[in-house]
């Protein structure tokens, strides 16, 4: 049998014939086991039923001669077809035999062989015939009808092949309607990822029971991981979709600058020198901008490190490294490092990703600093971490804007008025979560300003 087109069917048909092949093959392995127990034992109940009769007649028989010892035997009219046979086939008195004799039966008679059952037909009726010996050279063979035995035995046969042909029947419907069952959920998730497939929309779901009244096999668990991942990728589509439509918001402008300004300075010999300093000034600025802001898109459009340039990474001198250069980009505003007890802590990372993350954290805090304000960097050693805090002694984050200091394009009230794009803490976050830390905002325990804590799982 090929099995290819087995392998077609649906899943639920390859279910349901496999459960209800299996079912069927240990019903009719039980009901075989059983014709042949019953057969036996109804034999055997003959068998003994000859044994018995033997025993009355060697009585009877031992007085005898050859021959029968009932008259009726031919027609098994008698309880038993019984006669006597000599071992010796010239011995007078065997000519009215009527059961066949043959070697066997003579080596009984003589000894040399046992007492044995064997079965016979005669006059068109089954029978079974115990040879025994008799002593004295002799055998003793006792017969009764068979018929009725064999018949009961066919008819048990019978009963039991239409008892395997229901349960057989049973056990197709039994396997078809356990397959529906076990496979409703693979077919709810099957009808799901083609919804999704045809209209491209994550937002449907598998439909499941409540948690109290939901089992735990590992169909309704696929289901419900398979739910979690349409979550997954439904926060994923639209995150993709707000960053389209965020990065083009903030490209529209900066862009129609640069094209006022690069169509001010195709008309050059219009302009004073002055509008075209300030034109070409402008257009560098806006250039930048859009570059700065382009890079910053491109980086968040990575989800993880190369794993290749991941290496072990001195934290105090990748801190200690990012504070001078934030000294050289703001030099109005001080910065105040303190590592404490963490020098030569190494973590796993990429060491100009993480730069990027400090340098986003440091600018952000000079931003947002007033005029001669310190910017505290501190590096701690917790239990179970590594701690860095760089905090400002700016306005701080309003309740308002505290839960959404981290996403893309946002931008408070007091920073809409400073550089930038609103993309600096968002790719810091990313950075830190794909270096496994944690970074949250905070409020300072006293005075104004706010607190950025990157927090490390422990360093070697």
């Amino acid at each position: 049998m090929n099995p290819a087109p087995f392998r077609r069917r649906p899943l639920r048909t390859r279910l349901a014939v496999v459960t209800s092949t299996a079912v069927a093959l240990v019903a009719l392995g039980v009901l075989a086991a059983a014709y042949v127990v019953i057969r036996y034992e109804i034999r055997n109940q003959l068998d003994l039923q000859l044994k018995q009769q033997a025993g009355t007649l060697v009585q009877q028989a031992r007085g005898s001669g050859t021959g029968v010892l009932y008259a009726e035997c031919a027609w098994l009219a008698a309880p038993a077809c019984a006669q006597v046979v000599p071992a010796d086939p010239a011995a007078p008195g065997q000519r009215g035999l009527v059961l066949p004799v043959t070697g066997a039966t003579r080596r009984v008679a003589a000894g040399t062989l046992g007492a044995h059952y064997s079965d016979i037909v005669r006059d068109g009726r089954s029978l079974r015939m115990l040879t025994t010996p008799l002593g004295h050279g002799r055998a003793l063979q006792v017969a009764v009808r068979s018929d009725t035995v064999d018949k009961g035995v066919e008819q048990a046969g019978l009963l039991l092949g239409a008892v395997g042909g229901g349960g057989v029947l049973l056990a197709a419907g039994l396997g078809y309607a356990a397959s529906r069952t076990a496979l409703r959920p693979v077919s709810r998730l099957t009808a799901t990822a083609e919804r999704i497939a045809a209209t491209r929309d994550p937002a449907h779901r598998i439909d499941l029971p409540p948690d109290g009244k939901r089992s735990q096999d590992e169909i309704t668990r696929l289901a419900t991981s398979f739910n979690t991942m349409l979550g997954e990728l439904e926060d994923a589509v639209a995150a993709q979709r707000r960053l389209v439509a965020d990065a083009s918001h903030e490209l529209r402008t900066p862009l129609t600058a640069l094209r006022t300004n690069a169509e001010l300075l195709a008309r050059a010999e219009r302009l004073t020198p002055a509008q075209r300093d300030r034109a070409a000034g402008a257009l560098g600025r806006q250039l930048r901008e859009v570059t700065g802001l382009v890079n910053d898109l491109i980086e968040l459009a990575r989800d993880e490190e190369p794993r290749q340039l991941v290496e072990r990474v001195r934290l105090d001198a990748l801190t200690e490294r990012c504070v001078a250069a934030a000294r050289g980009h703001w030099p109005a505003t001080p910065f105040a490092l303190e590592t404490g007890e963490v020098a030569d802590v190494t973590v796993p990372g990429v060491p100009a990703r993480l730069a990027r993350l400090l340098s986003n954290l440091l600018d952000n805090a000079a931003k947002f600093s007033p005029p001669g304000a310190a910017v505290e960097v501190r590096l701690d050693r917790r239990p179970d971490a590594l701690d860095l805090t760089v905090r400002d002694h700016g306005p701080g984050i309003s309740d308002e804007d505290l839960p959404h200091v981290f996403d893309r394009f946002y931008r408070s009230r007091q920073a809409r008025a400073l550089p930038g794009s609103g993309l600096g803490l968002a790719m810091a976050r990313q950075i830190a979560r794909a270096h496994g830390a944690e970074l949250t905002a905070e409020r300072p325990a006293s005075g104004p300003g706010a607190l950025f804590r990157l927090r490390f799982p422990d360093g070697e």
